[in-house]
This record gives C-alpha cells, sequence and structure tokens, in this order.
C-alpha cells in the first residue's frame, strides 16, 4: 500500500495537459486558464463619473456655473469646458476636457442654466471620478496561467477586450461499472441485483463545463467481456474509470483484464479507508482509475484521486483539494495504519459526522458536506478540537 499524498502524485504524473483550444466566454467558464491572459485595453477607457451630477472644476467652488451640455455613458461632451462652466453628467460618463471633479447631484442646485452649489459638495479634486486605466492598464496580466476562470475572472476577461480565452480541450473520461449484480437504474432488480448507481453519481460529480462524459454502460464479471470494454475504451478516451472488481477476489477480474488488454499499472492500493482497492495505470493513451464498487468508497476516491487528475489535466495550477480546518463536534477514535476520510456534515464552521460510517450507505453521503481527514496514527480527537476538512461538491 502506499499513502494518498504519493497516490496522487503518481496519477498526476501519469497524464500531461490536454492541447490548446480558444474557446468562448461562456465556453471558458468553468475551466481554467491554458496561458497568462493580458488586458488588451485600459479600465476605465478614460476618466468617467461614479456619481449623476455635474463636472466642473474643483478649483471653481463654490461657483456658481453656466451648464453648457451633458455627457452621458458612450457619448461625451463634444467640447470642452471653458472656465466657469460645468456640465450634466451621468454614471459611467466620460469627463468633459477641462473638469476634474463631480458635483453629485444631491449638493447642485439649478436655476435654468445657473448650476450653484447647495450643500456641502466636493471634499477634493477627483472626487466622485473613476480615473482612467485605475481599474488596469492595457497589457497588465489579469488572469495566471492555471487560473480558474470563474464569473469574475470571465468578468475580468470580457472587460478586458477578450471574447474568447485559451483553454485545455476537455478531457474524454468513459465511465464502466462492473458488476454481475448490477442493473441499469430505474429496471427491475429481482433478488439481491442491485441498481447501478457509481456512474449517475461520477457523472453528477463530473462537470460537464470541463469534462466530456461517456457512461459505457454495465460490464459483466467475465475476463473477455471486460478486455473487450477497455480496448474499445481506450481509442476513445483520455480517461477510463471503472467501478467495482478492483480487489482481489476470485470475481475481482478489473486487474487480470487491464493487464490482459495491454495496461501498464502503476499502483492498486492505497492506504485510506474507505477506498483500500483503488488502482492505476495506462492504457495506450489513456489514464486508467480503478474505484471500488462501494458508492461511498467510489466518490470519497473520486473526490481524492479522479477531480484533480481531471483539474491536471485542463491545466489547473493547483488541481489537489484544499484542506482546511473546522471545529469538532464529535469524539473520534485514534487511527491505525490507513489514512480515515470520515463524512462530515458542517454548521458554520464546526463539523460532526453524519450518523453511520458504512462504505455502501448512501442516505448518509448524500448528508455530508464534508469529509474529515484523520491521518495515520492521528490520536483521539475530542470535541472542540480542531481538525482538517475537504468540502464536498
Amino acid at each position: 500500500m502506499i499513502a494518498v499524498a504519493e497516490a496522487q502524485a503518481r496519477i498526476l504524473a501519469l497524464a500531461a495537459s490536454l492541447e490548446i483550444e480558444q474557446a468562448f466566454l461562456t465556453e471558458a467558464a468553468g475551466r481554467w486558464a491554458a496561458a497568462p491572459i493580458h488586458a488588451r485595453r485600459s479600465q476605465p477607457a478614460a476618466d468617467l463619473s461614479a456619481m449623476d451630477g455635474y463636472a466642473l472644476r474643483f478649483a471653481e467652488l463654490p461657483g456658481p456655473w453656466r451648464v453648457v451640455g451633458e455627457s452621458a455613458a458612450g457619448a461625451g461632451l463634444d467640447r470642452a469646458l471653458a472656465p466657469g462652466e460645468a456640465a450634466r453628467i451621468f454614471t459611467g460618463a466620460p469627463l468633459p476636457e477641462g473638469a476634474d471633479t463631480v458635483l453629485v447631484q444631491e449638493d447642485a442646485a439649478l436655476d435654468g442654466d445657473v448650476l450653484r452649489l447647495d450643500g456641502d459638495g466636493p471634499d477634493f479634486p477627483g472626487a466622485h471620478v473613476r480615473i482612467r486605466a485605475s481599474d488596469f492598464a492595457e497589457g497588465v496580466r489579469l488572469i495566471e496561467a492555471g487560473a480558474l476562470l470563474s464569473g469574475p475572472r470571465v468578468a475580468l476577461a470580457a472587460i478586458g477586450g477578450h471574447g474568447a480565452l485559451p483553454v485545455r480541450r476537455r478531457p474524454r473520461v468513459t465511465l464502466l461499472s462492473t458488476g454481475d449484480e448490477l442493473v441499469a437504474p430505474g429496471a427491475p432488480t429481482p433478488g439481491v441485483m442491485l441498481p447501478a448507481s457509481n456512474a449517475p453519481m461520477l457523472a453528477a460529480l463530473l462537470d460537464s463545463r470541463r469534462v466530456a462524459v461517456n457512461d459505457a454502460g454495465i460490464v459483466p464479471d467475465r475476463l473477455e467481456a471486460l478486455v473487450d470494454a477497455f480496448s474499445r475504451a481506450s481509442s476513445q478516451s483520455d480517461v477510463i474509470v471503472t467501478t467495482g472488481g478492483a480487489s482481489v477476489g476470485d470475481r475481482d477480474l478489473v486487474r487480470p483484464a487491464l493487464e490482459a488488454a495491454g495496461a501498464c499499472l502503476d499502483f492498486w492500493k492505497v492506504a485510506m479507508r474507505p477506498g483500500k482497492p483503488l488502482m492505476a495505470g495506462r492504457l495506450g493513451h489513456a489514464v486508467v482509475i480503478g474505484l471500488p464498487g462501494n458508492p461511498v468508497s467510489a466518490y470519497v476516491t473520486a473526490t481524492l484521486f479522479l477531480l484533480p487528475l481531471l483539474a491536471h489535466l485542463g491545466g489547473a495550477a493547483r488541481p489537489l483539494p484544499v484542506a482546511r480546518e473546522a471545529v469538532l463536534t464529535d469524539a473520534l477514535p485514534a487511527v491505525g495504519m490507513r489514512a480515515d476520510f470520515l463524512r462530515g456534515r458542517l454548521d458554520g464552521n464546526r463539523v460532526g459526522l453524519v450518523r453511520g460510517q458504512d462504505s455502501a450507505a448512501l442516505l448518509m453521503l448524500a448528508e455530508a458536506d464534508a469529509l474529515i481527514v484523520r491521518p495515520p496514527r492521528a490520536v483521539a480527537a475530542m470535541p472542540g478540537d480542531r481538525v482538517e476538512i475537504i468540502s464536498l461538491a
């Protein structure tokens, strides 16, 4: 068995980032920048008013002024202001040449075209003015390579002059469910047959903005069927994900089938609970990850290993999940040789265990929103202790 951190590093080492493509902003959102993004324009492009009011010279306070026109967003005054002149101005409109300050509407009194101060007025030159390039100047690096293209970053790229951004091609992921006991979701379940829940669970976990998912269905526990399924998937996938059959029982055929299909396996046991029977390797150009069949184990290992791999393929600068601290509300026993990832429920910055920790208990998993991380050989923890947690999607 290898440690969780070593397994994560070895999985990431199995694949490089994918090819770069240009994607429109709506298609790039939720992915990662494949190159630094620089501003193609300054923002604002001119001195703009931050308020509705009147543009004037600060040195001429307290006035009066003669109002000679107006400046609106996208259509500024067509001439410079002479001494003693002011212009009506609206939020987002360019400041006329000759003005340096905005007198807000609430402090102004207008009689015909004569403007007078009717309030405290601005305190300093440049009041209520957004100075040209005060947000950023043309040529400035707006977004680093590998940064997540969140909503604010997509907006930043748009205001910086970009309609499309360089991103990595979406990884193609094939999901294979193995097991003679499985039937398609919604089908009858005679006897002890089970609906196949892992594939829809994983498909929901994988963000469709970032990943192209192909559910290849259920493969029976027969060596030749598994070999054929792996061979077909390897030609059309960047990542092949199996669930079930990854342990060492007589009916656990994923490992021998992968080897028969020509895969080179890197490891197949991780010192963690749940999720010990996890395997990873390569089959042709595809990375193969064999997740456990128990749904909780599959979800936990997908969170810790599959999602980081896909983020790495997508060009993320920091693909691994980020842990943070929370205050424990339940007592936890000491940990043995394997790391524990307990399902927890957050209440602000406090975390407690969900009822039951069985690796097949989907009801409990559905109630969890965090993993409580317990490293190997950790001593018993008490309520009030601080523990590391990883948020669940």
